[in-house]
């Protein structure tokens, strides 16, 4: 039986584990089961995020598991949906940086100058729910219904624009953050020294 504070990281674990057959499902063009199996994914993540809201069940596990659990579905359906030839590899590749940029910069970061409290951006959220917008609108467009493709083509100029923004906001952020803290505490090296 699970402990009821663990029921929203079980419920991202299930999130997980349909990354594997959502990829799969993409790159066979199994378009309509592949977005069921997406709905029930974002049904998880607003599960799991209204459990731990409401019943107060936070956990340092999830705040770790949740925020991986999207990235790795981000990652496997912008993957997917490139391997096939729907998106451009550069935008794949943009997507990819910004991600690795940002993990580098908190690593540094956490080495360098202390503990980061990472609170989402405005930027942030909007540039995630139009990334996964336009997969969304990419697999409708092949699979379900005959849309025009310049909303594609639009919806691939937005999410560059927003994956740029986003990733220059929290670069910025961090590096006043950075500023602040160096000005007025010691680093991290510093406080490690006997």
């Amino acid at each position: 039986m699970i402990p009821r504070h663990q029921i929203p990281n079980a419920v991202t674990i299930a999130r997980i584990v349909l990354i594997l057959p959502i990829v799969w499902l993409l790159v066979l063009e199994h378009y309509l089961l592949a977005v069921v199996l997406l709905a029930l994914a974002g049904l998880s993540d607003a599960l799991d995020g209204w459990l731990v809201r409401r019943y107060g069940w936070h956990t340092r596990l999830g705040a770790w598991l949740d925020p991986a659990a999207d990235k790795l579905l981000m990652l496997g359906i912008y993957v997917a949906v490139t391997w096939s030839g729907l998106l451009p590899l550069w935008l794949l590749l943009l997507v990819v940086g910004r991600d690795l940029w940002l993990t580098a910069g908190s690593a540094l970061y956490r080495v360098f100058v202390g503990p980061l409290v990472i609170r989402p951006l405005f930027i942030s959220k909007v540039n995630t729910f139009l990334q996964i917008t336009l997969v969304l609108v990419v697999i409708v467009k092949v699979g379900l219904l005959d849309l025009d493709p310049i909303w594609v083509q639009l919806m691939v100029v937005v999410v560059a624009f927003t994956t740029l923004a986003s990733g220059l906001a929290y670069t910025v952020q961090w590096g006043v953050y950075a500023r602040r803290q160096l000005r007025h505490g010691t680093t991290a090296a510093e406080r490690e020294t006997p």
